[in-house]
């Protein structure tokens, strides 16, 4: 049965019934054997795009949907739960348009915002390296004047980037100034740009069909109309995106946690053992309960966050919060969703084995679940001391 969902308008609920049919028609038939195979559906985001479902909370007047996040986020959960490199994918692309929608200029805006937001461009983000992961501000990918002084050249290489080496265009941190985080600038990159490579796909137990790669760049040229923000202004830009990107992985992970609870549920009450169904059973009933109750909170949780940034409050704290949650949550989920198939649900004849796999990247992406008790308790108690 589809999720139950309380909708701010009848453009949401047609939306959401949308998103629907294009996650049981195009999505969800294919996944199992494309994330198999190790295929990304680039097809299936241009239909997306077509679909108006890559930039559903930014203006319309630039290609967007002028959605709010209580409904975009429900829209990543639809499409992660038939296929999470699809939902992922998407929290990705809108994260990477993240800098240039709320910090570029007007020019810059009306230039490139309407091909990110609709017409058919994928985006990534590139803020991790091989030596500066949880660490960002760390990070040595550096742009430096060119000879003319009216354009930068970057130099450095990304880690795990999600669409590495497929995406059109690149959200890049590059360091332009001194140490720390005071001395990093954002850049729209192209896709094409001379000089920009990537390295073969990391090879993952997972999210096989979302490829995840180091970028490389080698003196990249870029105008200074291709700078997002003031210089030094990156890391802040880089922390904003990143709020907002931390609910669209919350969202996902319920998404997924949803599909691993509707598999155990459907085969819980048509496997039988010893006479009945299985789900006849107490000790099986409690394991479903605890599930959606954890789904449910998760919910919940993501869903409180995104009104809070809807209404122009703060809500990094919320946002961090619905991250460590909801990706915990998945992963408890999925596991005792393969408990409850129990020798079937080791096997890849039944999604739920993916889907446990799946979800372990959740808890690592956007931030550890280590780094999201960090921001929460700098929020409760203040800086650490040292």
């Amino acid at each position: 049965m589809p999720v139950d969902r309380h909708l701010p308008s009848d453009e949401a609920r047609d939306l959401l019934a949308l998103v629907r049919d294009i996650a049981h028609r195009e999505v969800a038939p294919t996944a199992a054997a494309e994330e198999d195979a190790g295929r990304f559906p680039r097809e299936l985001f241009r239909l997306l795009a077509e679909s108006g479902l890559l930039g559903l909370p930014y203006p319309a007047e630039h290609g967007g949907g002028d959605q709010p996040y209580e409904v975009y986020l429900q829209v990543l959960e639809e499409l992660a739960a038939a296929r999470l490199t699809v939902g992922l994918g998407v929290s990705v692309h809108t994260l990477s348009c993240h800098a240039l929608a709320a910090y570029g200029t007007k020019q810059q805006r009306a230039e490139h915002l309407p091909g990110m937001l609709g017409g058919g461009l994928l985006g990534a983000y590139c803020l991790s390296e091989p030596s500066s992961g949880s660490d960002a501000a760390s990070l040595r990918t550096r742009a430096v004047r060119d000879e003319g002084g009216t354009g930068w050249l970057i130099s450095g290489t990304k880690a795990w980037t999600t669409h590495g080496g497929i995406a059109d265009f690149y959200t890049v941190m590059a360091r332009t100034g001194g140490e720390g985080p005071r001395g990093i600038t954002a850049f729209l990159v192209p896709g094409d740009a001379a000089g920009l490579s990537a390295a073969p796909p990391e090879r993952k137990m997972g999210l096989k069909g979302s490829p995840t790669a180091q970028v490389h760049f080698d003196r990249v040229a870029v105008g200074d109309d291709r700078r997002i923000g003031e210089e030094g202004q990156g890391f802040a830009i880089a922390l904003s995106s990143l709020d907002a990107g931390r609910l669209g992985i919350a969202a996902c992970a319920i998404g997924l946690a949803q599909a691993a609870l509707d598999e155990a549920v459907t085969y819980a009450a048509e496997r039988r053992q010893f006479g009945r169904p299985v789900a006849g059973f107490q000790g099986i009933r409690f394991m479903l309960a605890d599930m959606a109750t954890q789904v449910a909170a998760g919910r919940a949780l993501y869903l409180a966050a995104a009104r809070l940034k809807d209404a122009g409050q703060p809500f990094a704290a919320e946002a961090a919060m619905a991250k460590l949650h909801c990706t915990d949550t998945a992963m408890r989920v999925t596991t005792d969703a393969v408990q409850v198939l129990g020798g079937y649900g080791y096997t890849a004849d039944f999604p739920v084995e993916r889907y446990m796999r799946e979800a372990k990247v959740l808890q690592i992406v956007e931030g550890t679940n280590q780094i999201q008790r960090m921001v929460i308790a700098r929020h409760l108690v203040g800086p650490e001391t040292r």
